[in-house]
């Protein structure tokens, strides 16, 4: 049987089994297992299926995806994460559209340290939009920040996506947690720009008497109190990767020691709420760990039947420069955001991908990069962008899901935008990865 063929069958079954609604992972272990006996060759083929996925997660390098969830569940288990978000919008005054503002800075401190996009958009969706809408805010207004600062937490580590797509991809994990700060925090002062720049033009989007926040006695102590703990644990486990002093793992282990420890000292850890912490972590990961096995194999399989070489081959004998085979790629990702989740993207399109941009010579956290923040627009992009459902469920009833869709549009551009200046200027990226 030809590569075509079996690229062809392989493909049809996949999509159909989605369509069915089945889970993805168990799609893939339904093809994993036809695959395997057609290819490898019967009983063995299926033995070997079954060895190629135990040793696919029992790998070191993985151990940094439940650690980083688990700093997310923490916090906002223990209530730390409320805390931040009182902290900042008792400094932050006399801003157009204030709350707006605040949302977005509290979200990218919390991005630093959580590593659970959903934890994020359900917190400040649950915590800040009631507020705001309440205080007379044009409902986009609202909602926009909120959806779009869950998208940042893919790109500032801690990020379990990024650690996914270096591990599923063969990308130093390292480099893409580190690459993605700069392009996150640029993201975040668009955004807030963004939402300053039209509140300052039509004053109605949101109201002029909110230009105070919580009252606190000595805000600004408050503040340092309760967010520079947070942002000292971010730039030890930073650092300590930069600076090699200690692997992702490693790095992500003392991230989690430390968040365990400051909930501690601030006596907003109890059993119950760590317990509650585990159970969140392992739901989590697991599904995730799930999603990497089925993926390790049935990359296996395309590239042992020939499938990943003649595409790659077909493509090369096209003559396309690397450019545009790149925003090809990314083209692809955006139109599938529209349909399918991000891990699911992953496991369907980087099996195809990476030999192509290891023939082409691509700089793969660069890549890397850009394909986060495609994963970070079908979050935001309808009709089935993951966080658009989120907000839903914390918003008032009244909320429709199309005023929701309508709100994230802003922030979708945004971010292409951003691809577009990474692109154009690939040193956002690389100077700050280490070597």
């Amino acid at each position: 049987m030809s590569w075509v063929s079996i690229l062809a069958i392989m493909f049809s079954a996949k999509v159909l089994l989605l369509l069915a609604a089945l889970p993805v992972a168990f799609v893939f272990f339904l093809i994993n297992i036809g695959g395997s006996y057609l290819i490898f060759g019967g009983l063995p083929g299926l033995e070997q299926m079954v060895r190629n996925e135990q040793v696919s997660v029992a790998q070191f390098s993985l151990v940094p995806i439940p650690l980083f969830v688990l700093m997310g569940e923490v916090l906002f288990h223990t209530g730390l994460a409320m805390k931040s978000v009182d902290a900042v919008d008792a400094v932050i005054k006399r801003v157009p559209g204030r709350l707006a503002v605040v949302t977005l800075v509290a979200g990218t401190i919390f991005s630093a340290i959580s590593g659970s996009t959903i934890a994020t958009t359900a917190m400040l969706g649950s915590l800040l939009l009631p507020q705001m809408l309440a205080r007379g805010y044009e409902p986009r207004t609202a909602m926009g920040p909120t959806l779009a600062i869950g998208g940042v937490d893919i790109l500032i580590p801690p990020s379990g996506l990024a650690v996914l797509l270096g591990s599923l991809g063969g990308i130093s994990i390292t480099g893409l947690l580190v690459g993605g700060i700069v392009p996150g925090l640029i993201l975040a002062a668009l955004f807030i720009g963004y939402v300053v720049l039209r509140c300052w033009i039509n004053p109605e989007l949101a109201p002029v008497s909110d230009d105070e926040g919580v009252k606190l006695d000595r805000p600004w102590l408050n503040f340092v109190v309760t967010v520079a703990p947070l942002i000292l644990i971010f730039a030890v486990v930073v650092i300590s990767m930069t600076e090699g002093w200690a692997t992702p793992t490693e790095s992500s282990a003392l991230g989690a020691l430390g968040t365990i420890i400051l909930a501690g000292c601030y006596r907003a850890l109890t059993l119950k709420n760590l317990w509650k912490s585990f159970l969140g972590t392992v739901s989590i990961s697991g599904s995730l760990l799930f999603i990497i096995v089925g993926a390790t194999t049935f990359a296996q399989l395309l590239s042992f039947s020939g499938a990943t070489a003649g595409l790659v081959a077909l493509i090369e004998e096209a003559q396309l420069t690397p450019n545009v085979v790149m925003i090809g790629m990314l083209a692809v990702l955006i139109f599938l955001g529209f349909f399918i989740d991000q891990t699911s993207i992953m496991m369907i399109t980087l099996p195809f991908y990476m030999p192509l941009l290891k023939a082409m010579g691509v700089d793969l956290v660069w890549f890397g990069i850009l394909y986060l923040l495609c994963m970070q627009i079908g979050l935001l992009t309808p009709p089935f962008g993951l966080l658009l459902f989120v907000l839903k469920g914390v918003a008032p009833p009244h909320i429709g899901i199309g005023m929701i869709y309508r709100a994230a549009i802003p922030y979708v551009w945004l971010t292409i935008a951003m691809m577009v200046l990474i692109f154009l200027f690939p040193q956002i990226v690389t100077s700050f990865v280490p070597d």
